[in-house]
């Protein structure tokens, strides 16, 4: 009797190939994911000394804090009607409008009106190096908020950055702390909070431009009568300022408050929030550099020292491993 053989399809090449096909996908995606979040980034970089050069210091005031603040987002939000409507863009689900409204909440209300008011009474140096702590902050957040698992050794980079942060601005300010620090860690974690909300609803499928733009007009209600309100208080104040300050009132608008955030909540979306907000590192850098011609401010020892140890917690803590959701 011959015995019969157990079958044994041959192995097919169509799996490993589909595999490798999709592994490849997901690198393109996250690579492709880290350029938009630095382009993002790049043009957050100039919001800080933009905002200054909008609203002047206190010994020169140009447009007020709070105009700028309320009026970069009230004009981003008439802009991005036009965009959602020429674009189609579908209206945002039941669940997704209270976490637009926590995103809002950071980006288009508490960043914009801390920072706005900080850089009043402090050099947009000196709040770089203080916002330089945000991409820890919106990994933090990230991990909290997701219910992630980082190593210990990254929450005590956290610890390690706030108290640089700290320092500096004790250092600073002559042994003590000014009110206009409280207020750049207020825009930090009102970032972070914002960047970490927004990421998520572009993971669920949201257009990264979609997300901010749809912030954006769900605001206006607000926004469009409060910064009426605020030009007939402060009339004389809009005449008098110098067409430098509206034009960084301009760039505030339409590239901060807009134009900034397509690229970035796609990026955080396609690249992963924890690896792609790494790119924030350069920012204060570069909106360190880009104050020295634009603000006449230099750049001294103190400040660049602080400014990469800082950074230097910023990396290493992003480099702890992360566990999945608990």
């Amino acid at each position: 009797m011959r015995t019969a053989l157990p079958l044994c399809p041959p192995t097919s090449p169509v799996l490993p190939a589909a595999a490798a096909a999709a592994a490849q996908a997901a690198a393109r995606a996250a690579r492709r994911g880290w350029w938009l979040g630095l382009a993002g980034v790049l043009m957050f970089a100039l919001s800080i000394p933009m905002t200054r050069l909008a609203g002047g210091g206190a010994a020169d005031p140009q447009l007020p804090p709070d105009f700028v603040a309320i009026g970069r987002a009230a004009l981003a939000g008439l802009l991005s009607v036009a965009y959602l409507a020429a674009t189609r863009a579908p209206r945002p689900r039941g669940a997704q409008w209270p976490l637009l409204a926590v995103s809002a909440a950071g980006v288009v209300f508490g960043f914009p009106w801390f920072s706005g008011w900080a850089v009043r009474h402090v050099e947009a140096v000196h709040a770089a190096v203080i916002t330089g702590f945000l991409p820890l902050a919106t990994a933090a957040v990230g991990a909290l908020w997701l219910r992630q698992r980082p190593a210990p050794a990254f929450w005590w980079c956290t610890l390690l950055g706030c108290a640089l942060v700290v320092a500096f601005a004790a250092v600073q300010g002559g042994g003590r702390l000014q009110p206009a620090d409280g207020l750049l860690l207020a825009a930090v974690g009102s970032a972070a909070v914002g960047y970490v909300g927004g990421a998520r609803l572009a993971a669920q499928g949201m257009r990264g431009e979609h997300v901010i733009c749809w912030m954006l007009v769900m605001c206006l209600p607000i926004t469009l009568p409060w910064v009426a309100a605020i030009g007939l208080r402060h009339g004389d104040a809009l005449a008098a300022a110098r067409p430098a300050a509206w034009g960084g009132f301009a760039y505030v608008s339409l590239v901060s408050m807009w134009l900034g955030f397509f690229a970035w909540y796609r990026g955080l979306a396609m690249g992963g929030t924890l690896r792609v907000s790494q790119v924030q590192l350069v920012q204060p850098f570069a909106s360190m550099v880009a104050a020295v011609p634009l603000l006449g401010e230099r750049l001294d020892a103190v400040t660049i020292v602080f400014a990469l140890a800082v950074i230097g917690t910023v990396l290493v803590g992003k480099r702890m491993p992360v566990g999945g959701p608990r």
